[in-house]
């Protein structure tokens, strides 16, 4: 089993810049791709980035592209999101995921989730 615990969502105005991040507990020896998720008020979860197990080869949905960075200490069992560029969009609940490989947590095919941290972007 592994625990996944998001922290770093709250308000922040349009614009303005936030980085969540994802501490993993447990079995962490497995390696797992993790990723990022989002669901905002009467949508459905979406995916909005992911990365290796190594930390290489970052994938971004379109709608987070040039504005969202995902990187990952595997030493300290932490994944990141750098948010900038905020967009009153943006704002939901975001949650970490852990999955087998890349391609699987990337087509919603995910291990274990976190609880989710909310992130509101006011206009």
């Amino acid at each position: 089993q592994v625990q996944l615990r998001e922290s770093g969502g709250r308000l922040v105005q349009a614009g303005g810049s936030l980085r969540l991040s994802c501490a993993a507990s447990g079995r962490t020896e497995t390696p797992y791709a993790m990723g990022w998720f989002r669901q905002a008020p009467g949508k459905e979860r979406e995916f909005v980035a992911a990365i290796t197990w190594s930390g290489d080869s970052p994938y971004y949905a379109d709608s987070v592209k040039g504005r969202f960075t995902i990187s990952r200490d595997s030493a300290k069992n932490t994944v990141r999101l750098q948010m900038n560029g905020l967009k009153p969009e943006d704002t939901a609940v975001y949650y970490c995921a852990a999955g087998a490989l890349q391609r699987a947590v990337i087509a919603g095919r995910i291990d274990y989730w976190g609880q989710g941290t909310q992130v509101t972007v006011s206009s």
